[in-house]
């Protein structure tokens, strides 16, 4: 049994989203449902290339990732943009996986602190957790000015290492709580390591 009173904030627990909480990666989800599926293959031929190079580690994710999302929603408005999100989130409940929706219920019951640290875009996560107002969201964050999205990224892209710094930044004295994790991905790494308990692929 872990010994509580050694940590005063008690437990917390980060889940990664895309493939840990979901069956998919949802960038490329929420792209081919706000575009369609054209818009969507067009998109993904053009950036195939910047696209291999990454996955070989050749490019940085970061780059990558905001190209293909500045190709898609630069221009867009935000208040179309936010209605996208929540119509996604609505009607593909189902990229969820059941065991890991049952652990952050779970957490919720048990008056555990219940964080998704994802690589994704707020907008679009955030909208899948709506019925569970305890559930915090650290995710890579749209910048937008004058109601209109500009097709950058406001804060770095929330992988890896970054990761471990946005949770640092919620909860910046780590003796005083116990983190678990849960992730999938080379993305999560580090957010495993630095957890008391690192779990990788576990609601499979």
């Amino acid at each position: 049994m872990i010994d509580l009173t050694k940590y005063p904030l008690g437990k917390i627990y980060a889940f990664d989203f895309d493939g840990t909480l979901t069956r998919r990666d949802t960038l490329i989800e929420f792209i081919r449902f706000a575009k369609g599926g054209k818009a969507f293959a067009l998109c993904f031929l053009r950036y195939l290339p910047l696209l291999v190079l990454m996955k070989a580690g050749l490019y940085p994710n970061w780059k990558a990732k905001q190209k293909v999302f500045s190709h898609c929603f630069k221009g867009m408005r935000t208040d179309d943009f936010n209605a996208a999100c929540a119509r996604f989130a609505e009607e593909k409940a189902g990229l969820l996986r059941p065991k890991g929706i049952a652990k952050l219920r779970e957490v919720a019951a048990e008056g555990g602190r219940a964080i998704i640290i994802s690589a994704s875009v707020n907008n679009w996560v955030e909208p899948f957790f709506a019925d569970m107002p305890d559930v915090y969201v650290i995710g890579t964050m749209a910048e937008a000015r004058d109601g209109v999205l500009t097709g950058r990224f406001l804060t770095k892209n929330c992988y890896g290492g970054e990761k471990v710094k946005r949770l640092l930044q919620l909860y910046p004295e780590r003796t005083e709580y116990w983190l678990t994790a849960y992730g999938d991905s080379r993305g999560d790494t580090e957010l495993l390591d630095f957890a008391n308990e690192g779990y990788y692929k576990p609601f499979r």
